[in-house]
């Protein structure tokens, strides 16, 4: 009887020593530039080794689901989704201080999603990446309106995820703009177009700012208004490759 009663022993005393551990990861989402390299952090609490226990990243919505797989000190290439091939990899000399973070290489707009960091007999955690991509605002266009007032078109290309537009003034007010454009190319990636009617009871400086406040990422130009009652009736330019440019009535700055 006796000899029935200690592996059980052993056994509960070995997984209660795991369970003392906690796999942990970060609280917040890991925001990613597209293109570039990225380390989801998750990691044992307190620090063990983890070196000979195995260790899986996962994504759910994915089939197969291994994202990165750790076992008997090796990886298991096989087990990988094909679209994380040569691309995800773990500190391997950093597992034996419980660092079980992930690497992820050239990030890619379809990356985006919740990866499950997990070791058996221990726990999980969860970390929500979010690519993102900017790209700076310009002017596209100038014109007067047939009322006569002023009206600047500004364009931003190349954004994840999708961003919003705003306008101010001389004094960093918003101003009213008409509704923003959103066009989603086949790379996935935004382009917004906003256009906004100024007055002369508004200052000549004007900003037209793309933000996107999941990233935290804002980019902004500004154009200067020399002469909102110029008489001219309509003035174009595509001001995509001037850094400065002066028109009869328009002095445009690049920020």
């Amino acid at each position: 009887m006796l000899s029935l009663l200690i592996p059980w022993s052993l056994h509960k005393t070995k997984w209660s020593g795991l369970k003392q551990n906690t796999v942990v990861g970060p609280a917040q989402p890991v925001v990613a530039a597209v293109g570039q390299d990225i380390v989801l952090p998750c990691h044992l609490e307190p620090a063990a080794n983890a070196s000979e226990m195995t260790v899986e990243w996962t994504r759910p919505d994915l089939e197969p689901r291994f994202v990165y797989v750790w076992r008997d000190g090796v990886e298991l290439e096989s087990k990988k989704h094909p679209v994380y091939e040569g691309r995800t990899s773990v500190f391997s000399d950093e597992l034996k201080h419980g660092n079980i973070s992930l690497k992820l290489s050239r990030v890619r707009i379809s990356d985006e999603g919740r990866y499950r960091c997990f070791i058996p007999d221990v726990g999980d955690s969860s970390v929500q990446l979010i690519p993102g991509a900017v790209s700076s605002p310009f002017i596209v266009r100038i014109e007067r309106s047939s009322s006569g007032h002023v009206v600047l078109q500004c364009e931003s290309t190349g954004w994840y995820p999708e961003p919003e537009v705003f306008w101010l003034d001389g004094e960093g007010n918003l101003l009213s703009a008409g509704p923003t454009e959103t066009v989603r190319g086949p790379d996935d990636l935004y382009t917004v177009s906003s256009r906004v009617t100024v007055e002369k009871r508004h200052s000549n400086s004007f900003t037209c700012r793309v933000q996107q406040n999941h990233t935290n990422q804002t980019r902004e130009t500004l154009i200067h208004v020399s002469g909102l009652d110029c008489s001219y009736y309509k003035l174009e330019a595509n001001c995509r490759h001037f850094d400065r440019i002066r028109l009869s009535c328009f002095e445009l700055i690049r920020s």
